[in-house]
C-alpha cells in the first residue's frame, strides 16, 4: 500500500517538473529573446502570373520608382521661439514704440500679417492694453502710420542679383540732390531682407498723404494714410527689424511733401435724395444727415473705418426698402470725397458696407 502512495506521488511530481520546465524551443534565453529572428525569404517569383508580389501598403507609400527623379530635400522649417526671453523683449520694444506716441498693433507671430481685424481702429497707445495683448502670445510689432502721424519712406533692396538695378536708397538720394537737398537724419529702422524705413512726421497742414508705390521711383515706396508697417523688435521669418538710428522722426521734407501730395479731386456736384414728405421722409432724411456727418466729421485715421459704419447702416435701410442702393452710394460717395478719402478707397469701402448691412435689414414705417 505504501510502495503504490509512493509510485504515485512520484508520478505527480514528474508530471508538475515537466510543466515547470521551459522548453527550449518555446522558451529561449534571456539573451536570445530579444533577438529579431529572420523573416523567411520570399519566393522569387510570385505564384500570380503578373509577377513579383505587390508591396504592402506601407512599402507603396515608401517606395518610389527607379526611373522617377527625387525629389530635392526640403529645408528644416524655421522654429519660431516663443521663449519668455523672446515675448518679453517684443513686449519691451511694444511699451518702447507705445511711450513714443505711436499707435501700434498686433501682427501674427514671424508675419506682416495684421493678427486683429480693423487694426486701424483697434491700434493704441495703452500701455496696459499693450502689456495684456504682448503678454499673452510673441506677436510682431505693427505701427499704423495715420494715427500715429507718421509717413515712413520704405527703400527696398533688390531681392536677387538677377533684378540689377539699384536699390532704394540710391535712388531717393539721386532724388534729393534734384531737389537741391540731402536725406537728413532722422528715425531709421533695417528691415529683415536689408531694406530702410525711414520714418517722419506728417506735415501738420495740407491734404492727409497717402500709401504710394513707385510714385517716387522704384525701390521707393511709403506708408501714411491707411497704411503701417512692421516695427523695430519684430521678426518677419526669423529675419530681425532692427533700429539703425535711435532719435525722433525728423518733419517731412516739404520737397518730398509736394512730390507725395495727391492731385485735387475732381468737384462734385451736390446730392439730391428725393425721399418725399411725412414722417417717414424726415426720418430718412434724419439717418441720412447722421450718417453724412459721421463720415465727414471723422478724425484722421478713422474716416475710412467711419465710411464703412456709416455704408452698414444705410445699407440695412437699402434691404428693407426704404432707400435706394443708388441715393446710398451717392451720399455716401459725396461724404466721402468730403473727408478726403480717394475714390479707388471709397467705392470699395461703400460696397463692402452695403453687403454687411443688407445681411440685417431695417424697415421704416409709413
Amino acid at each position: 500500500m505504501a510502495d503504490r502512495h509512493a509510485g504515485r506521488a512520484g508520478r505527480r511530481n514528474r508530471r508538475a517538473h515537466r510543466r515547470r520546465a521551459p522548453h527550449p524551443a518555446r522558451h529561449p534565453p534571456a539573451a536570445d529573446r530579444h533577438r529579431r529572428r529572420p523573416l523567411p525569404a520570399l519566393p522569387a517569383t510570385h505564384p500570380h502570373r503578373h509577377g513579383p508580389p505587390c508591396p504592402g501598403r506601407r512599402h507603396r507609400r515608401r517606395g518610389r520608382r527607379a526611373d522617377r527623379p527625387s525629389r530635392r530635400p526640403r529645408p528644416p522649417p524655421h522654429r519660431l521661439n516663443t521663449t519668455g526671453d523672446s515675448m518679453s523683449d517684443l513686449l519691451a520694444a511694444a511699451l518702447a514704440h507705445a511711450e513714443r506716441g505711436w499707435h501700434i498693433f498686433p501682427l501674427r507671430p514671424d508675419d506682416k500679417r495684421p493678427a486683429v481685424r480693423d487694426w486701424q481702429a483697434r491700434a493704441t497707445t495703452d500701455p496696459a492694453r499693450v502689456r495684456r495683448c504682448w503678454s499673452a502670445g510673441p506677436y510682431g510689432i505693427g505701427v499704423a502710420c495715420g494715427p500715429s502721424a507718421l509717413v515712413v519712406v520704405d527703400l527696398d533692396t533688390p531681392k536677387s542679383p538677377a533684378e540689377g538695378g539699384r536699390d532704394g536708397l540710391a535712388v531717393l538720394a539721386d532724388l534729393a540732390a534734384n531737389h537741391g537737398a540731402r536725406i537728413a537724419p532722422t528715425y531709421t529702422v533695417t528691415t529683415g531682407r536689408g531694406g530702410t524705413h525711414l520714418y517722419y512726421r506728417h506735415p501738420a497742414t495740407g491734404p492727409a498723404l497717402r500709401n504710394t508705390a513707385g510714385t517716387l521711383g522704384p525701390m521707393v515706396d511709403t506708408r501714411a494714410h491707411g497704411g503701417y508697417v512692421v516695427a523695430a523688435g519684430s521678426t518677419v521669418a526669423g529675419r530681425p527689424y532692427t533700429v539703425d538710428l535711435d532719435t525722433d522722426p525728423a518733419p517731412l521734407p516739404a520737397w518730398l511733401a509736394a512730390l507725395l501730395t495727391p492731385a485735387p479731386l475732381p468737384p462734385q456736384r451736390p446730392v439730391v435724395v428725393d425721399l418725399g414728405t411725412g414722417r417717414r421722409a424726415a426720418y430718412l432724411d434724419a439717418a441720412i444727415r447722421r450718417q453724412v456727418a459721421e463720415v465727414t466729421g471723422a478724425a484722421p485715421g478713422g474716416r475710412n473705418h467711419a465710411l464703412y459704419r456709416s455704408a452698414v447702416a444705410l445699407g440695412q435701410l437699402v434691404a428693407g426698402g426704404a432707400l435706394a442702393e443708388d441715393d446710398a452710394t451717392a451720399v455716401l460717395t459725396d461724404a466721402a470725397h468730403t473727408a478726403g478719402l480717394r475714390p479707388v478707397e471709397t467705392a470699395r469701402t461703400i460696397a463692402s458696407g452695403l453687403r454687411a448691412g443688407a445681411r440685417r435689414p431695417r424697415t421704416v414705417a409709413a
